[in-house]
């Protein structure tokens, strides 16, 4: 009752009020700290002046804000990756329930971590040359078959395609991959290398480009790109590449080993292909200034016709000083009118046939000829210019056939040479392994001799026997064949029974063995 009574009592507080009440309490705590981290996701200056961003260590991590007046007064401006020690308050932001540090001094304080170890890397490439411009492939003009590594759910791939469909289709081959987390690096390098071992003419077609794309992020959500596996799978890229990784403002050590960098992704989309509408305009243009031309030079032609045609004599220039020295003649000559007529009519006529070789008529059809020859002349030119242009393109694709043919007898004889080597191994090997296994049988076959030179029985063949007890040991001495003791003994031929008698004190003297008459010789006599 009391507890209930208790619970009702205390006063009820509305959101807003609690959030004031903590925003109090910590700036009262907190109204001057400061806090030594890295800075990371900072894009530049919001575009209210504003700046937003974190600072981290290797367990936490803050919400920052620079105010626009805070920002223009620093000396120090933030930058991606860089430890700083910022100087400010803390408080707390009421519509997000989070805190934050309004920061209002900033100094550098070393570079960060990741920073530190993507410079090292950095370097420790560039002194191999994976960044050497003398190693960047050209891009082709127009790549029939564009592979693109990328996220296949996210904005890029959209982007990619819908620019690529604006400017120029082509085929395009997607593969998948995750581009943040601890495997994206390794399936990053995979999809570098898949692509490249595909096989021009297969099932799949080889692509003419690769891009490897992705949208912005922070410096950890990028540092797939850092990965030395990934930049060693792009250094190893006989296709080009183009790297299209975050934003224009967001940098990797791709963007280097790449024989391109995109600024986006679909600024990558606009480097790896022409604009359709673009080449069939400028060969429209051309196609225009090459018949301007043509009518240029006709137009030229017939103004030089028509200078030519201006510049012949008439026929009264031509006649006005014949005609004046025939008067003065026939002034002076009135007495031998008929001699002198006759010459001046000889004059005459031989003018008359300078005159017609001359005329303005004859000129214009010799120049009207010409002309005609010459726009003859240009439009044979032309059809043999598309011919030979026809030829030119027909040359390139044998010779791209022929070498693709080469290429393909190339891996076939290696792969005959390979076999060839593989049998002569096989072969190789089995005659060592006959070799090895004649010197077992020999060696097995002199351990045989040896036993049988060395064994009991050869000793048994020369006369002596093995005495064995009831259990079948050898008795090797008078003290295991007690009296009455029954014993077998083992000749070269058999064995037979027999019994143990008393021990003899003294043994007879040893006589030398006689050699039996029958013997054969080298045989064992009787030993008994």
């Amino acid at each position: 009752m009391s507890e209930n009574a208790h619970l009702t009592n205390a006063p009820e507080l509305t959101v807003s009020e609690l959030s004031g009440a903590l925003k109090r309490a910590i700036e009262d705590q907190f109204d001057h700290v400061r806090l030594r981290g890295e800075i990371s996701n900072y894009r530049g200056p919001h575009s209210s002046g504003h700046c937003y961003f974190s600072l981290k260590d290797a367990n936490a991590r803050i919400d920052a804000v620079i105010w626009k007046g805070t920002f223009l007064r620093l000396r120090t401006k933030p930058q991606e990756g860089l430890e700083v020690i910022a100087t400010g308050r803390i408080t707390t932001f009421p519509g997000k329930s989070s805190y934050q540090i309004v920061i209002e001094q900033l100094e550098p304080a070393g570079a960060g971590a990741l920073m530190a170890l993507l410079e090292e890397r950095r370097k420790k490439l560039a002194a191999e040359g994976l960044f050497d411009e003398a190693r960047k492939k050209k891009l082709p003009f127009l790549p029939g078959v564009i592979g693109i590594v990328t996220s296949p759910t996210g904005a890029v791939i959209r982007d990619i395609l819908h620019r690529l469909g604006d400017r120029f289709p082509r085929r395009v081959l997607v593969w998948p991959v995750r581009v943040q987390g601890e495997t994206s690096a390794g399936e990053v390098a995979a999809a570098i290398r898949g692509f490249n071992a595909l096989q021009s003419g297969g099932a799949i077609p080889r692509p003419d480009l690769l891009i490897v794309a992705r949208g912005g992020g922070s410096l950890e959500d990028l540092w797939s790109f850092n990965e030395e596996e990934v930049l060693r799978a792009a250094a190893e890229s006989r296709i080009p590449l183009i790297s299209a990784i975050g934003h224009e403002t967001d940098w990797t050590l791709l963007d280097l080993v790449a024989d391109l960098r995109a600024p986006t992704p679909t600024g990558a989309a606009e480097k790896a292909v022409p604009v359709r509408a673009e080449l069939l305009t400028d060969l429209a243009d051309r196609a225009r200034r090459l018949d301007a031309a043509a009518l240029r030079l006709l137009d030229r032609r017939r103004a030089d016709l028509r200078a030519l045609a201006r510049a012949l004599p008439g026929p009264e220039n031509l006649l006005a000083i014949p005609r004046q020295k025939l008067d003065r003649s026939g002034d002076r000559l009135r007495a031998v009118l008929a001699a002198g007529l006759s010459r001046r009519q000889l004059a005459l006529a031989n003018a008359s046939r300078l005159l017609a070789r001359h005329a303005p008529h004859a000129e214009v059809q010799r120049a009207t000829g010409r002309l005609n020859n010459l726009a003859f002349r240009l439009g044979a030119a032309r059809v043999a210019l598309v011919q030979k242009r026809r030829e030119r393109l027909t040359a390139l694709a044998a010779r791209f056939s022929a070498a693709r043919l080469a290429s393909l007898t190339l891996l076939r004889n290696d792969f005959r040479a390979r076999d060839e080597k593989r049998r002569a191994l096989a072969a190789r090997l089995d005659a060592a392994a006959r070799a090895i296994l004649s010197r077992r049988r020999e060696a097995l076959g002199h351990a045989e001799k040896m036993l049988a030179a060395v064994g009991y029985e050869a000793v048994l063949r020369r006369g002596f026997a093995l005495a064995r007890d009831a259990a079948g040991a050898p008795v090797r001495s008078v003290v295991q064949a007690p009296d009455g003791a029954r014993l077998t003994l083992q000749f070269a031929d058999g064995r037979i029974a027999a019994t143990a008698g008393p021990p003899l004190d003294a043994a007879p003297p040893r006589k030398r063995p006689v050699r039996s008459p029958k013997a054969k010789p080298g045989g064992q006599g009787d030993l008994f």
